[in-house]
């Protein structure tokens, strides 16, 4: 009966860490990808996205695609949040998942929010996803390797803690700013603009070059500390805020 109740709970904490995994940014940094896109837009592009989600805001939206991951309904859209190739390829050449992956599912959103025959709930749908993937395909680890799961199963301690590589760049670092999505925001809105692509492919290939050199800099090291953390926030923050700009250049173009 004892071995039994082990094996219990040893299964839900099993499954608590792997959707923890699964947690892009976590909600912190999605929702300031949400709000730096927000401020960004222009007023009627402002009004048609207000309308398409029902007055939700696109920071309270930016989590919607990670919380419907527990619905068998939404399971078959677990692929979109990521691609996995080697470290020496390239989107274009790699071999894809026939499930779809991140930038499959990138220009499925445009190219539904840009068809002027698509229903207005077809578009709140695809709408809510790009909010999201926007976020996730600035994250390097969703550009990872497939044999460790985008760095999921590279065990790594954080000031001390047991955890993994993938979970750190998604969640410790960004809390570790102590800060919430709105100061966060305000403090990258003071950011000069940036340059962007409008093309998903531009977008996995700068980021699989930022995983290239995150996988080589692990490769003799056990230990966050905070001589690394502090090496990346600057880095970390640059790319919530390319992902803010980047997410309303292409909100701004659909739809002006």
């Amino acid at each position: 009966m004892n071995r039994v109740i082990i094996l219990l709970c040893l299964l839900v904490f099993t499954s608590f860490n792997e959707l923890n995994s699964d947690l892009v940014w976590g909600k912190i940094g999605h929702k300031v990808v949400g709000e730096i896109a927000e401020r960004k837009l222009n007023p009627e592009v402002k009004n048609i996205v207000n309308n398409l989600l029902n007055g939700e805001s696109m920071s309270a939206a930016s989590t919607w695609a990670d919380e419907i991951k527990s619905d068998p309904n939404y399971k078959k859209y677990s692929p979109w949040h990521y691609v996995n190739m080697p470290l020496d390829s390239e989107y274009d050449i790699s071999k894809k998942n026939p499930k779809g992956d991140i930038v499959f599912a990138l220009k499925k959103c445009i190219e539904i929010l840009k068809d002027p025959n698509s229903k207005q709930k077809e578009k709140s749908f695809y709408l809510k996803f790009l909010i999201h993937l926007v976020g996730d395909i600035y994250q390097p680890l969703h550009t990872g390797r497939f044999e460790d799961r985008g760095g999921n199963d590279i065990k790594l301690t954080f000031l001390g803690e047991q955890t993994n590589f993938h979970i750190i760049w998604d969640i410790h670092i960004i809390e570790y700013l102590n800060m919430d999505y709105l100061q966060l925001s305000d403090e990258l809105m003071l950011k000069n603009e940036v340059s962007f692509s409008l093309n998903p492919n531009d977008w996995v290939f700068e980021t699989h070059q930022d995983v290239k050199k995150l996988y080589a800099e692990i490769e003799n090291i056990n230990n966050i500390d905070e001589d690394y953390i502090n090496q990346k926030i600057p880095f970390i923050k640059n790319k919530l805020f390319k992902a803010g700009s980047t997410l309303a250049g292409i909100l701004n173009h659909i739809f002006s």
